[in-house]
């Protein structure tokens, strides 16, 4: 993917982020991802059926890089399994840290393959990420 398509890709989901809102709905789990050295704030609901994510939604303040990788990773993660999501979310890390992954599994996200050049800005991409781990690590139905 060319540098152009990337930094598109990247300011259509910062301009106009996916599944961007606050949910007050008891059946979401909601927990909060932020980074203590820029402004990057997010609380992220995430709502799970059984062992499958039914939705995700997300609030808060961030930079271009977090709200961008946080709607592409929502694109991404609503309707896997639990270990799917997992599974998805060790590919992300991956190659954010310039370790093997599998492209074909991460779409969209590819857009922050070379991300690791700027290393303060792979906090920024990993946070959204870094948030549904745990949150689905600590989840004990699958």
């Amino acid at each position: 993917m060319d540098k152009e398509l990337k930094r598109e890709i990247i300011m259509e989901h910062y301009s106009h982020p996916k599944n961007r809102k606050r949910m007050d709905d008891g059946d979401y789990i909601k927990f909060n991802t932020s980074n203590s050295s820029c402004i990057d704030n997010l609380d992220i609901y995430l709502k799970l059926n059984g062992n499958k994510i039914e939705d995700i939604t997300f609030d808060g303040e961030a930079c271009a890089i977090s709200i961008s990788s946080t709607s592409i990773m929502i694109n991404n993660l609503i309707g896997m399994t639990v270990l799917e999501a997992l599974d998805y979310i060790k590919n992300f890390r991956a190659m954010i840290n310039e370790e093997n992954y599998d492209r074909d599994l991460l779409k969209e996200a590819l857009v922050y393959d070379d991300i690791y050049k700027q290393g303060n800005r792979k906090n920024c991409a990993l946070l959204p990420y870094l948030g549904v781990e745990t949150t689905l690590n600590d989840y004990k139905e699958y």
